[in-house]
């Protein structure tokens, strides 16, 4: 009988691959675009849209033909006042999906913060953790810190999803976000998750008010001081309609204007809902800043 290579090696290669797609991206000098896949029906901006496997697949396969760079797999609504999901019902919205895009020619990313979650998105090929609640879970930390192929975005949240937009109160929005941001890098590093592997949001929308928002976005640029690629998602959220008095699904034009600010601001990743808008906006910026 010959010798058979076991499946987990074969396993381990393809993570490996997986991890090569992402830090390939980060290497590249322009800005990268997180699609936007939420296998939810109850997602601020398009719950229900797209919450059957097959429908998730078939949007997040017109994002890759838009040009996204990384796909950004979600299952559970982290909008203002959500309530939690079961670890089961949230894998069985996510998995289908991204087992069927893991082999795809874009980085996949799973938004989670549920350890359990993790552990088999990461094992389906998932080679970013986007996790709001910025691995605070130690078992979260336990999960993803062996796996050196694997990156994570810690985000800032005040409270939680039920509660964070309940009045948030700051002294200095920017400093505080900077410190606890400082804070959870020291705290992954020592848990062996190397700064490498890092990316940071501020957390637009979770726990801030439209004055605090906005002095992020106006100050993004004092984040760029930690060395750590910069992820934002302001896409569509309520801080625009604000503004612009844009019902969620007429943001479009105030989304691309807003990720291209948080771009000369020195944001790295912007995750957004419209990829090929941002994507011809980017465009145009890079082709002033190239000019000679």
């Amino acid at each position: 009988m010959k010798n058979r290579i076991p499946f987990f090696v074969f396993q381990i290669l393809f993570l490996q691959l997986t991890s090569m797609v992402f830090h390939r991206l980060l290497a590249l000098n322009r800005p990268l675009i997180m699609g936007v896949v939420n296998v939810t029906p109850d997602s601020f901006s398009d719950g229900g849209f797209y919450n059957s496997p097959q429908k998730a697949v078939e949007h997040a396969k017109k994002l890759m033909d838009e040009g996204a760079d990384i796909l950004d797999i979600g299952g559970e609504s982290t909008r203002p006042g959500s309530q939690s999901i079961s670890v089961e019902e949230e894998l069985n919205r996510v998995m289908p999906v991204l087992e069927n895009l893991a082999n795809s020619h874009v980085a996949v990313s799973i938004d989670t913060s549920k350890p359990e979650v993790m552990k088999q998105a990461i094992n389906a090929g998932a080679c970013l953790i986007n996790d709001v609640s910025a691995l605070r879970n130690p078992k979260s930390l336990e999960v993803v810190a062996p796996f050196n192929h694997v990156h994570v975005c810690l985000m800032h949240m005040q409270g939680a999803p039920v509660n964070m937009q309940e009045n948030p109160q700051y002294g200095d929005i920017v400093t505080e976000v900077r410190t606890f941001l400082e804070q959870r890098i020291k705290c992954v590093e020592i848990a062996g998750i190397s700064q490498e592997r890092i990316v940071i949001d501020p957390g637009f929308g979770f726990g801030k008010s439209l004055q605090h928002n906005f002095m992020l976005l106006k100050k993004l640029d004092d984040l760029t001081a930690l060395n750590i690629p910069i992820l934002i998602g302001i896409s569509r959220k309520s801080m625009l309609g604000m503004v612009t008095g844009n019902a969620v699904d007429q943001r479009m034009h105030e989304s691309v204007v807003a990720a291209l600010l948080a771009i000369i601001k020195g944001a790295r990743i912007v995750r957004v809902h419209d990829v090929k808008a941002t994507k011809d906006a980017i465009s145009i910026y890079s082709a002033m800043q190239n000019a000679v």
